[in-house]
């Protein structure tokens, strides 16, 4: 298990992803921290691996310097709750947030002066995406902070969760880093928007990923029967 906290309007149904860590207002601010010791409390109580968050985009009218001041602040009350219940925080770099790439990763670290719970969740699409490295490549450097990994398809540059096989993304070699580093938590598909094709897409990943490891995958699935009156 990782408890995930990352839906879009889980505190606020009509701004994606808000509040964050980063809003000027503290009250703001307060009640994401709150999600999150709510999440760690959680994660204890179900033996979780870690619990998954990010940083947010920076608000309007907020410059990155600024920011940069509010996350570690932000964060901090949650790492010591998580270092008191013994599960690990692990923020995910994400496109268009402050908190963007593995060296943003870093920064925030080094911010926090290298608190061991505090660790990583990699997305293999985002490191397509944006990283100067291939995704292998990341894998390897990510590994002493790697905590929850995230996988899908993606293109560079382009910040499209893909399904597996439809981007550019060298698969085996992502799956033998990952087994080269000993990683042993969870590594979950995420396509956000093929909820639709849900138990499809999921079928299809399984054949993909045992195929990419060499495994034994048995005939490909058939196209997803997607119900009437919905869109990918």
């Amino acid at each position: 298990v990782t408890v995930e906290t990352g839906a879009r309007y889980v505190l606020d149904a009509r701004r994606k992803h808000g509040p964050t860590l980063l809003d000027p207002d503290p009250d703001d601010r307060a009640r994401r921290v709150g999600l999150l010791l709510t999440a760690v409390r959680a994660a204890a109580d179900l033996g979780a691996h870690a619990v998954h968050c990010f940083s947010g985009v920076i608000p309007p009218g907020t410059d990155q310097d600024t920011a940069w001041k509010r996350l570690p602040d932000a964060l901090a009350p949650v790492l010591d709750a998580a270092t008191a219940a013994g599960v690990p925080l692990a923020v995910e770099p994400e496109p268009g947030h402050l908190l963007a790439t593995l060296a943003d990763f870093h920064r925030l670290r080094e911010a926090l002066d290298s608190p061991a719970a505090l660790g990583l969740t990699l997305d293999i699409g985002h490191c397509q995406c944006l990283e100067p490295l291939p995704p292998a490549h990341c894998v390897r450097a990510a590994a002493p902070w790697l905590r929850h990994v995230q996988i899908e398809d993606m293109r560079r540059g382009v910040h499209d969760h893909l399904p597996l096989g439809e981007g550019e993304i060298d698969f085996p070699a992502v799956l033998d880093a990952l087994a080269a580093v000993d990683y042993r938590a969870l590594t979950v598909v995420e396509l956000p928007r093929h909820s639709h094709a849900g138990p499809h897409q999921a079928e299809r990943s399984l054949f993909f990923l045992r195929r990419a490891t060499g495994r034994s995958a048995g005939p490909p699935p058939g196209p997803a029967a997607v119900p009437p009156g919905s869109t990918s």
